[in-house]
């Protein structure tokens, strides 16, 4: 009998704990260090209106964002190019999620200067990038060719 509870214990378990890191994963509530991750998506063959793609929505570049408390710099960089690592510096850092720059140089490679709760601000006063963002199974989505966007910023 001690057997059979535990062998109905793993089969609840064990499903429970795979949705829920599925679930950590796909909401980015876990992340490396500070490292906070803006998954954007492009209008293919169209523009934007607003939140409208008039073409294709296709997945976009993936901006990483660093918040390095102690030195008041935030590093960001493009993953998957070669281009190296820029930094905002200034910042008044909370932690990973929450933080605030000023502009400076290399504002105009951000996508932003501000996050807030790991959701990254506009403001059409910063020089910075303009773009469009989704959630990261939404991206992976996008990427593997499926045209289905689940939420769109």
């Amino acid at each position: 009998m001690r057997k059979e509870k535990r062998f109905k214990a793993r089969w609840i378990g064990i499903p429970f704990l795979m949705t829920l890191l599925l679930f950590l994963w796909a909401t980015d509530r876990v992340t490396l260090q500070g490292e906070r991750t803006v998954y954007t998506v492009n209008c293919l063959d169209g523009a934007w209106s607003g939140n409208i793609c008039g073409g294709q929505v296709v997945a976009g570049p993936r901006y990483r964002y660093k918040a390095l408390k102690n030195r008041s710099e935030v590093l960001f960089w493009v993953l998957g190019t070669q281009e190296s690592s820029s930094k905002l510096t200034g910042c008044a850092i909370q932690d990973g999620r929450n933080w605030a720059c000023p502009p400076t140089a290399d504002a105009s490679k951000s996508l932003t200067l501000s996050m807030e709760h790991g959701e990254p601000k506009r403001s059409t006063s910063w020089p910075t990038v303009p773009f469009h963002s989704t959630s990261k199974p939404s991206w992976f989505l996008l990427d593997l060719g499926f045209q289905t966007v689940l939420d769109l910023d």
